[in-house]
């Protein structure tokens, strides 16, 4: 079964959206609600406890981040556990992380209830809690963009009441009250650690959203390390407040310990205040956390995993069964289950999931697949991951019998669920077969393929630089048949002057993969491409066939020998050691051939210029015609190394007068020129806002 396309969810989470629903996500019950509970086996300790229990948290929070910007898609810990360790162990870290998070939801809103009932205590809790519950499913209906909005007013309104009561509450703790810091016993801080570590797991939940992230490769990374140390930060300074203002005794058995906390210092102000701070968080992670599980019904459903139901997205590109079952697993937690084993059975099945993901990260690193592209990768490898590897599993042994059972549990029923339903839809292997592959075993190619795609979806980055390779690329136009091995031949003449590749090397290499399999040949085009060792920097030669090109070659999906007739031939030539970057070019020339103004604009083409243009983006490019009569005319009478661009554009070639000019530094401009300047699309859009006014031609 190959993977099939499917309907994308839109891209509406920006730098601020991942930092409040990680930090959302994280502060709630376990500052405002599970401390006491905490302190009530350790004591003052409890401090050390939640500083003990972000360890784990460390290899698992980097591992998550590589993973999720070499393959930004919903699902999470999900979609990396299935594809680098297959359908089997996807479908295991699927269910539950899905039931971990349903949990965590689920304690946030019987938390609300704690807080509720501090000023109406004669109401029911539950029916408030389902009520809610209710409320944050419509909400998530709404939309990924309207729901992390409320993230950010809510994480606002939070931070404000918790930085006040942080720097107002510090001037009055009782040293007094860390009597018996060191006294509690090391079994007991183990399992209280393990206890605790659901309090900051949300750090990593955005990851299943990664898919509606803009930019992901930035904005995850730096919006999830934001969100880890202010909630360290808020953990640390909250925590060691309650613990000095409030005695033990009366500590270790409130629901309430930071509206407890306030009501000692600030009277009913500080009491009212901060319970709104906590109605906050929990309303937060309760909607925060709806939203990220609703996401992975979504993506074990595109996979054939679970029925195909759950991956049906609404008008609005919200997936709508997914939210409503995940919703109605909330409701029946509500309903059924005690709030406070819900938080040690949540915190030793997330353990678990991030044990694996640790794995999951050597697995990526070890399988040497090229098209693993990650935009951040985790320091300290493999050290990291296998510290993330070791500790998880022995916090849950600390833990006791019933954590242990329960997860062994939801492994068994993971697995049953991928042997009774899932392993007769599916037919993927996930990367470790590429480890296999060099133990001389299994290869998978399906995962290389999707990673490739991927690799198209997220784009260039920076120091990839395609316009400048497009702008210094030979170009070979014929007006007449030619076969391929002519054109192999004239390519690999010009190559040899600029590579440290024979003529004899490169024409080998060149046919050599069309031979093979390895030159794409699709649609009238095809992408001849090799890597060379001790290249400084990409190359490429544009060659057009405005009669045809004949072409013999392999087709690597039937193995058998085909001939084509092509009019785009685009030889890709880029350094051995960045065999990504090789990839990401590749990529970028896929998506343009592949939109419907490609050919048109490449077979129109007047001259060499504008064949090097058709291969970008229109969104890489724009024309101006000066003119004293608009923005323009600051351009008039200056030579180009005057004229002030945005980084990262420049003018490809100017037309005066039918003829083009070459750009260099010295050429002064003159009214009535065409400018052609191609840059990022970044650069694009500024100019294109400068010289809004201006009439100018995209394309012909």
């Amino acid at each position: 079964m190959k993977f099939g396309k499917h309907k994308k969810l839109n891209k509406e989470i920006g730098l601020f959206g991942v930092y409040a629903i990680a930090t959302g996500t994280t502060i709630s019950g376990g500052l405002f609600l599970l401390p006491g509970l905490a302190a009530s086996n350790v004591g003052p300790t409890v401090l050390l406890v939640y500083l003990l229990a972000t360890i784990p948290l460390i290899p698992a929070m980097f591992s998550v981040l590589e993973l999720a910007t070499a393959m930004p898609r919903a699902g999470g810990v999900y979609y990396f556990l299935d594809r680098t360790l297959g359908p089997m162990w996807g479908t295991v870290g699927g269910i539950g992380t899905w039931l971990a998070l349903i949990l965590k939801v689920s304690f946030a809103l019987v938390g609300m209830g704690a807080y509720i009932s501090i000023f109406f205590p004669q109401l029911p809790i539950k029916p408030i809690s389902i009520t809610i519950a209710v409320l944050i499913g419509i909400v998530n209906y709404a939309g990924a963009k309207k729901s992390s909005g409320l993230q950010t007013i809510l994480l606002g309104v939070i931070l404000l009441i918790m930085v006040s009561f942080d720097l107002l509450g510090i001037f009055h703790i009782n040293p007094e009250n860390f009597r018996g810091f060191w006294e509690a016993g090391l079994d007991d801080i183990y399992a209280t650690t393990g206890m605790v570590y659901i309090s900051y797991v949300g750090i990593t939940k955005i990851a299943s959203l990664s898919e509606e992230v803009k930019n992901p490769e930035r904005n995850l990374p730096l919006g999830v390390f934001l969100a880890f140390l202010t909630s360290v930060v808020i953990y640390g300074a909250t925590i060691a407040i309650m613990i000095g203002v409030i005695p033990m005794a009366e500590f270790t058995k409130t629901l309430t310990p930071v509206a407890h906390a306030a009501d000692i210092l600030f009277g009913k102000i500080g009491l009212v205040l901060t319970s709104l701070a906590a109605l906050f968080a929990f309303i937060s992670v309760a909607n925060a956390g709806t939203l990220s599980a609703s996401r992975y019904p979504l993506a074990m459903s595109r996979d054939h995993l679970v029925p195909p139901a759950f991956k049906k997205l609404s008008k609005k590109n919200i997936p709508l069964y997914a939210l409503i079952i995940t919703v109605a697993l909330i409701l029946a937690v509500l309903i059924f289950l005690d709030p406070m084993g819900i938080a040690k059975l949540a915190s030793a099945f997330q353990l678990i999931m991030f044990a694996l993901v640790c794995l999951a990260v050597i697995v990526m690193r070890e399988s040497k697949i090229e098209a693993y592209d990650p935009g951040y990768r985790s320091p300290f490898y493999p050290y990291l991951q296998l510290i993330g590897i070791i500790v998880p599993f022995f916090l849950i042994f600390k833990m006791g019998t019933l954590p242990l059972v329960f997860s062994t549990g939801l492994l068994i029923l993971g697995i049953l669920w991928y042997f009774y339903y899932g392993r007769n839809r599916v037919d993927r292997n996930g990367a470790i077969f590429h480890v296999f592959e060099r133990l001389g075993r299994q290869r998978y190619q399906g995962l290389e393929i999707e990673l490739r795609g991927i690799m198209k979806e997220k784009g260039l980055r920076e120091e990839d630089n395609f316009d400048a390779i497009v702008e210094r690329s030979k170009v070979i136009d014929y007006d007449k048949t030619k076969k391929f091995e002519e054109v192999v031949e004239e390519v690999s003449h010009y190559l040899a002057r600029i590579v440290p590749h024979s003529f004899e090397e490169l024409q080998k290499q060149f046919m050599e993969g069309t031979r093979i399999g390895a030159t794409p040949v699709t649609h009238g085009i095809a992408i001849p491409h090799i890597r060379i060792q001790g290249m400084l920097q990409p190359e490429m030669i544009l060659v057009r066939g405005k009669k045809g090109i004949k072409i013999n070659f392999v087709n690597p999906i039937t193995d058998k020998e085909e001939n084509q007739t092509v009019h785009a031939i685009f030889f890709l030539v880029s350094p051995e050691q960045n065999p990504t970057q090789h990839l990401r070019l590749l990529a970028q020339i896929a998506g343009r051939v592949e939109e419907e103004s490609f050919y048109d604009d490449w077979m129109s083409a007047q001259n060499e210029t504008e064949i090097r243009l058709a291969l970008l983006h229109d969104e890489r490019w724009i024309t101006l015609k000066l003119s004293s009569k608009n923005a323009t005319a600051e351009m008039i009478n200056k030579a180009i190394k005057e004229i002030k661009l945005p980084e990262n554009a420049l003018i490809a070639v100017i037309r005066r007068a039918g003829r083009s000019i070459i750009p260099k530094g010295n050429v002064v401009l003159k009214e009535g020129d065409i400018l052609t300047i191609i840059g990022d699309p970044a650069a694009m859009r500024e100019l294109e806002e400068k010289y809004s006014e201006i009439s100018y031609l995209k394309k012909r």
